[in-house]
């Protein structure tokens, strides 16, 4: 079991010995070493103060309580549980569960955007961020709008792994936190969404990104990065609230002089590009003063040649000090991961009596499609995991064993002769493997893919029924590897080609496990993703978003559906609940999402038991109502270049299809499309959608769908003949 915590003494005197190899270090790899930037942070309202003044340190809570009347945390409270002990909804009253307001944020609707952001709640005001990164802080109560704020972001760029989005904002000590696609970490005034300063976490051109919430805790922000298809080195960073300065970094892949420094090699320079990103918002124990999140994959993303090891510290879940940034310990889902099967969900906390004593827990769903249950005290398997030799490919360096929990997998991590036959049909006639077969030269499909298992939708506990909610994709994903390209900075770094398989089917699960055994308690199936995120409450009650755009309620305890609702877009972001003046409110923002391929749309839909909206009726919430920071901003996709088919494309087909039609998220390869040489078909099948690809007839203008498909015809077509 590959896990470690390190005591304070063996920490002090490791770090002693390697400083001294340290000091050698920098004379070999100085001048390859990444270097530190040194990022301006723009202080608009706030003094400079001395650098050297010290900060005073908030002693931790011995405590942790769920959220009551607010969802203050972007996890609903520091545990990440999105529980909440409101109950005044229930499975006997909740189909008296109506809208009360709806809201059009006018926002964030074309085809480049996804919704996936958690609404925030305190002192009744809702604070929502859309795909283009507006910020609006809307009345909980009626929907109105009280302030906007939209963020100059360059629309051209190219550094967008999986579509425009954001996931959500913090709110602590006056301010309103957000991390911008752009790599920038800003603070607006939570009264009137006054900017009050900015820091650049990162450079965008060369492939970083924040799609992330930030967490706001004890006087500090903390964000990690995005962007480990671009070859970047991941890191988690921890603000000073007040004035935006960095207060700590850890960097999420170690160098040759660090701990952990010897899981990649000695004779390159890999671990400068090595990946690991953060796609979560961290979870955090009071008491024990941690912070906790997954880190993504490795970089090359798909090819392992170049990387022998396994790779620390991609792809596992890592435990900090929340106040120093120091190591405490880590646990390493997938080594030397070549199939994109990184952990993106955020990390669950939960306290638990387990063998007659109680427990720290901690879960994380994986892409591998388990759930870990860890001690978070420590990092060792809360429930057993088993490391097992997994099948070997010298080329790909492949890993001698992986991890394997016990307990029941939340989705198919094999392909069977049944699934080839009732899926995939006679005419497919390649190679097909299970978790952890590796790949080279020859197409390999398997499950699970880089959809997941869990992907990014955030996961739920209940301490009611002691069991973890986790969304699931079962999807079938093909493989082959790439000739491996020289690095380039703001470059996609893959090494492999992979794709879905052309007309199987996607499929999606909602799943309740038991803690305590890592066993499916009850499972829902459904014929699509389950891709929006989970909601549980007091009340027995588990909430779901489908991309059709139903919002669903399920008994938590057995799994029965008692409420649904239509709303006009995908609901592909997560419910939230709160209470004001003594009425419990249900919210969603529901705008679609691109990779998910569901309808669009711009509105935050808010429900309570006796709701009477009156049918159709929707509140104007738009950014035009206040001053804007980027009053000409918004989607390029309309205007006139020379280059206006790839602008198209990119804006509306990139998340899918990917980088010149390969490599995408969900969308076939269109360098290997018998559809993609025939401008009629393209044209058609843009207009009309099929196969889990929606319609654009009602997004796109019929000159748009044409420039797009002049673009995929005698751009991207050729490439794959």
């Amino acid at each position: 079991m590959r896990y470690k915590k390190l005591s304070g003494w063996v920490k002090f005197f490791i770090v002693s010995i390697i400083a001294l190899v340290g000091i050698l270090m920098i004379y070999i790899v100085v001048d390859k070493e990444e270097k530190v930037p040194e990022y301006t942070t723009i202080i608009v309202k706030e003094p400079v103060i001395d650098s050297k003044v010290e900060e005073e340190v908030v002693p931790n809570a011995s405590t942790l309580e769920y959220p009551s009347t607010e969802w203050a945390i972007h996890g609903g409270d520091y545990y990440n549980r999105r529980y909440s002990m409101l109950n005044q909804i229930t499975t006997e009253n909740i189909g008296n569960l109506k809208p009360t307001w709806v809201s059009s944020l006018g926002s964030g609707s074309e085809g480049k955007y996804s919704g996936e952001a958690t609404p925030i709640v305190v002192d009744g005001i809702m604070f929502i961020t859309t795909g283009a990164n507006e910020i609006f802080a809307l009345d909980a109560k009626t929907g109105e709008q009280i302030w906007a704020y939209t963020p100059n972001i360059a629309q051209d760029m190219d550094t967008v792994c999986c579509g425009w989005t954001t996931r959500g904002v913090a709110v602590g000590d006056g301010k309103v936190y957000a991390g911008l696609l752009d790599a920038r970490l800003i603070a607006l005034d939570q009264k009137t969404g006054e900017l009050l300063w900015e820091t650049k976490v990162a450079e965008w051109e060369e492939g970083y990104t924040v799609t992330s919430a930030p967490l706001y805790y004890n006087g500090k922000v903390y964000t990690g990065v995005s962007g480990g298809e671009y070859g970047i080195r991941g890191r988690v960073m921890a603000y000073d609230s007040d004035l935006g300065r960095e207060v700590w970094r850890f960097y999420t892949i170690p160098g040759p002089a660090d701990v952990d420094g010897d899981t990649w090699p000695t004779n390159n320079n890999a671990w400068l590009t090595g990946g690991g990103p953060v796609w979560n918002t961290p979870a955090v124990d009071p008491e024990l003063g941690y912070i906790y999140f997954a880190t993504g994959n490795t970089a090359p993303d798909l090819d392992g040649s170049n990387r022998e090891g396994d790779n620390l510290y991609a792809n596992s879940v890592v435990a900090l000090n929340a106040e120093n940034g120091d190591y405490v310990w880590h646990f390493q889902e997938v080594h030397h991961d070549i199939w994109d099967m990184d952990p993106a969900n955020p990390v669950v906390l939960y306290d638990i009596e387990m063998d007659g004593k109680m427990r720290k827990g901690l879960g994380q769903a994986g892409k591998t499609g388990w759930v870990y249950f860890l001690d978070r005290t420590d990092g060792s398997p809360l429930v057993g995991i088993e490391e097992k030799p997994v099948p070997q490919l010298a080329e790909q360096k492949t890993a001698a064993t992986q991890p394997f929990p016990i307990g029941d997998a939340f989705v198919p991590q094999t392909i069977t002769e049944e699934d080839m036959k009732n899926d995939l049909g006679p005419e497919f006639t390649g190679e097909i493997g299970s978790i952890f077969t590796p790949f080279w030269d020859v197409p390999i499909t398997l499950k699970p893919g880089p959809f997941g298992g869990a992907n990014w939708p955030p996961s739920a506990y209940n301490p009611d029924t002691e069991y973890f909610y986790v969304l699931g994709n079962d999807h079938y994903m093909s493989f082959e590897r790439n000739e491996l390209s020289e690095y380039s900075e703001g470059d996609i770094y893959l090494g492999s080609i992979f794709g879905p398989v052309l007309n199987a089917p996607t499929r999606g699960t909602v799943t309740a496990i038991d803690v305590k055994t890592n066993k499916i308690a009850w499972q829902k199936k459904w014929d699509t993703l389950a891709y929006s995120g989970v909601l549980t409450t007091a009340g027995n009650l588990v909430f779901v978003g489908h991309n059709d755009g139903r919002l669903i309620a399920f008994n938590a305890k057995t799994g029965d559906q008692v409420w649904e609702y239509k709303m006009d877009a995908g609901a592909n972001a997560p419910s939230i609940t709160y209470e004001i003046d003594g009425e419990q409110y249900i919210a969603i923002y529901a705008a679609g999402n691109a990779l998910a391929g569901s309808i669009h749309g711009d509105k935050v839909y808010t429900f309570k038991l006796g709701g009477a909206l009156p049918e159709g009726q929707v509140i104007d919430a738009s950014a035009k109502q206040a001053d804007v920071d980027n009053p000409t901003g918004g989607d390029s996709t309309v205007s006139a270049n020379p280059d206006r088919g790839i602008t198209l494309y990119d804006a509306n087909c990139l998340a899918c299809h990917g980088n010149q039609g390969a490599n995408g998220h969900n969308g076939p390869n269109l360098q290997k499309s018998d559809i993609a040489v025939s401008k009629e078909a393209v044209i058609e099948r843009i207009t009309n959608g099929k196969n889990g690809m929606p319609s654009f007839k009602e997004t796109l203008t019929a000159e748009e769908i044409q420039a797009i498909a002049d673009y995929v015809v005698t751009v991207i077509s050729p490439l794959g003949k």
